[in-house]
């Protein structure tokens, strides 16, 4: 019997997570995947149309499955179906679908008569109509991820101006164009069984300078009580119970204003940085859900009895090039704050400038007491590194 994991491109999240993770649950495990040329050279990968459910059941029949889960954004819906097609433990294949589509959520929300965010939709080939009232607005694919082609605009002519840009990149995608939520920028982890749903904590996030929406920095936080009865029932009305969530949301005028929801662990390497401050590990715990075993079995701690502050800063990118210079993995403990470095982009590897998630060189991060030490320890260690892009 074998775990399979369905991915894209190689991740930090599934080499450094889930692969240790199998191993130490003493399970066999294949990754399939559309994309194996790209995977590391000892990781076992299987071709797979990982996008086809079909495909996925068809791709586990000569050792059978024990467990079969996703970690990316773009195959929830066809794993948790091939899930359900097997009989195995998974997502509701609805749920992940509304999840995944911008637009359906806003609609369920809109039909519950919550959190209602006014969104109009631009299909492929469609010249975008939107009231003027509307703006300022963000303008996104409707399936997108990682703020890829996000941007806000203020006007209808900054609009058309962004739609055929994306569409120079992306013709075939769909968009949406949704009320700008203005308000401080907060994370809300999550995992849960089907029957109950265990809150992991959340982040606060700041965000680089309009109009694109780059993550810069989190601040371990934790959503107030009532924010998080709001978001409870928000991820309610959406089916989403199952497995590991990322939940976006602002808290504009006290309320929560749902942004995004990703179902799955978050992302940027802050899903081992959650291992780490928690001291649980999530990844086993993710897999455990998956071969059914419930939550309750598990040790999970309550966020609100952490002793311990996480601040995580990226490095990003400013221009398109190649990065020719930059500090390799790094791990050091500095007046008791736990510091670490780690590339997200090699060294002689040319990048396109983007504004998004995709522009990260590094992640930075610190665990320690409190608040003012892990900030000064991570500026501090910060300090003394260089990345430098030339052009070409």
């Amino acid at each position: 019997m074998r775990l399979y994991l369905t991915a894209l491109n190689p991740t930090d999240a599934v080499l450094e997570g889930f692969l240790p993770a199998a191993d130490s649950l003493g399970l066999p495990v294949t990754v399939l995947t559309d994309r194996p040329a790209e995977w590391p050279t000892g990781v076992p990968v299987d071709y797979c149309a990982v996008r086809d459910a079909t495909a996925i059941v068809a791709a586990t029949t000569t050792d059978p499955p024990v467990a079969l889960l996703s970690n990316s954004d773009h195959l929830q819906e066809a794993t948790a179906i091939a899930a359900g097609k097997l009989g195995l433990p998974g997502k509701d294949p609805d749920a992940a679908r509304l999840c995944k589509d911008k637009a359906a959520m806003r609609r369920v929300f809109a039909a519950a008569g919550l959190d209602p965010v006014r969104a109009v939709t631009v299909n492929p080939g469609a010249t975008p109509t939107v009231p003027r009232d509307l703006f300022p607005a963000v303008v996104k694919p409707r399936a997108g991820v990682a703020s890829e082609d996000a941007y806000l605009v203020v006007d209808p002519r900054e609009l058309t101006a962004r739609v055929v840009d994306i569409r120079r990149r992306r013709p075939d995608v769909a968009l949406v164009v949704e009320e700008y939520l203005v308000g401080e920028l907060h994370t809300y982890e999550t995992l849960g069984d089907a029957e109950s749903l265990a809150v992991l904590g959340g982040w606060h996030t700041s965000l680089g300078p309009p109009p694109t929406f780059t993550e810069l920095s989190l601040d371990w936080s934790l959503p107030a009580p009532h924010h998080e009865a709001r978001l409870r029932m928000l991820l309610g009305l959406l089916g989403v119970r199952f497995g590991a969530c990322h939940t976006e949301y602002v808290v504009q005028h006290d309320q929560v204003r749902l942004i995004e929801v990703n179902d799955r662990l978050i992302g940027d390497r802050m899903d081992l940085i959650l291992t780490d401050l928690l001291r649980v590990p999530l990844f086993a715990h993710v897999i455990r859900l998956h071969l059914g075993e419930p939550l309750a079995a598990f040790d999970l701690p309550d966020p609100a009895a952490i002793s311990r502050h996480a601040r995580v800063e990226y490095v990003c990118a400013d221009r398109s090039g190649r990065l020719t210079k930059a500090p390799g993995r790094v791990d050091t403990t500095h007046n008791g704050v736990v510091l670490s470095n780690r590339p997200m982009r090699a060294v002689g590897r040319v990048g396109e400038y983007t504004g998004t998630n995709r522009d990260y060189l590094a992640a930075l991060h610190g665990i320690g007491p409190d608040t003012h030490l892990v900030r000064t320890a991570l500026a501090a260690f910060r300090d003394g590194m260089r990345w430098t892009i030339t052009d070409g």
